[in-house]
């Protein structure tokens, strides 16, 4: 059952616990100080001391990170890159402008206005705004052009509604800007305001720029939603392609084999101490470890596996009953091959049978002496 690589304990477990509760520390100060910024511009004098108490707080939390992150990059010998990275930036923001807002003679309600650059903090913790980059940056071209198409049916619904309204309605179209407005109201689909076309020409046009504006929005959707689905497959495929690499079962097969096996796995995550396995249940698909690491329990002993390795594959030989409970001991990727997916995989590529069987007879003679699974 066991395929444990060599090293697979190491410090990433203290590394990752420490990210995790500075994170936590980041998260509770910008939530802290947004509530004290939301509370100060809402309650009564008296109770604005012990609020600006809670603003300080959060301040000497962001204080205390930039001189962290300084003295890391200090010892590093990065100090210029970090301070011009954008994760310096932001340190440098957070930290400095509710102190330089006070210091310009600005009131502490106002001067906690500076506060919002706090949520900043946030940007470099969130995965999906990194992956909304690289659509963005992949999918620039479509979303250009639905920009230009959204800007030619822009001015020339505005310069329409101006021609027809600006007689009927010198107060609401007294020109092509406020024409401008109009229209983006109108395209955007939320409303007119206080300006109604009222001729016959103005109501047509107003009628077909609100179509147009559900067609402009549906197209950047779809070409979002497109780049993200393939951003996804693109990231899964690689990740899956590379913890593949690191595990002995399918050193011995070709490339396309393994594009075919890397598609038909799926990624679950975990947190720490979540059973995967149950002794007794019957087993129908097997695991690699992507990321993290897990425990299999025997009797009498314990034994870790970390990135690279493998459980569950008996299951894929014959319909077995988990022997072993298998428990993640911190947060964990783990790739699912399915036996369903398993058994196309063998119709389609014969030398995945052959190293089946291959492994087959050597896990039964390790089953023989060890008695696991």
């Amino acid at each position: 059952m066991l395929n444990r690589p060599e090293n697979s304990i190491g410090p990433e477990a203290d590394s990752d616990k420490a990210d995790a509760q500075s994170n936590a520390v980041t998260y509770a100060a910008v939530a802290t100080g947004i509530a004290a910024i939301i509370a100060l511009t809402s309650v009564s004098v008296p109770a604005l001391k012990w609020i600006g108490w809670l603003v300080w707080f959060s301040l000497a939390i962001f204080i205390w990170e930039l001189l962290a992150g300084v003295m890391r990059a200090v010892r590093a010998g990065r100090l210029p890159a970090y301070l011009f990275s954008v994760q310096g930036f932001i340190d440098i923001l957070a930290a400095c402008a509710f102190p330089l807002a006070l210091a310009c003679g600005v009131g502490l309600p106002l001067a906690s206005l500076a506060g919002v650059f706090w949520l900043l903090k946030l940007v470099p913790m969130i995965a999906g705004l990194r992956q909304l980059r690289r659509v963005l940056v992949r999918e620039a071209g479509p979303l250009a052009s639905v920009l230009v198409l959204f800007l030619i049916v822009l001015f020339m619904a505005a310069a329409l509604a101006f021609l027809f309204e600006r007689n009927a309605q010198p107060a609401g179209f007294t020109s092509l800007a406020a024409s401008l407005w109009w229209a983006v109201v109108t395209l955007t689909t939320t409303g007119y305001g206080d300006v109604v076309p009222i001729t016959l020409g103005g109501r047509i046009v107003a009628a077909l720029l609100m179509i147009c504006g559900l067609g402009v929005f549906g197209l950047w959707t779809g070409i979002l939603a497109t780049g993200f689905a393939a951003e996804n497959r693109r990231h899964n495929f690689i990740q899956t392609w590379e913890s593949l690499g690191k595990v002995p079962f399918f050193s011995a097969l070709g490339p396309a084999t393994l594009a075919d096996v890397t598609n038909m796995l799926r990624r679950i995550d975990l947190r720490g101490r979540t059973f995967v396995v149950r002794k007794g249940q019957v087993g129908d698909c097997m695991y690699f470890i992507a990321a993290g690491e897990v425990e299999v329990e025997l009797p009498g002993k314990r034994i870790p596996l970390g990135v690279g390795a493998f459980f569950g594959e008996l299951a894929l030989l014959g319909n077995n009953v988990r022997s072993a409970n298998v428990v993640t001991t911190r947060s964990t990727s783990l790739l699912v091959l399915d036996l369903v997916d398993f058994r196309a995989l063998m119709a389609r590529h014969p030398e995945l049978a052959k190293a089946i069987d291959e492994e087959a007879r050597r896990r039964a003679a390790e089953n023989a002496t060890s008695g696991t699974r």
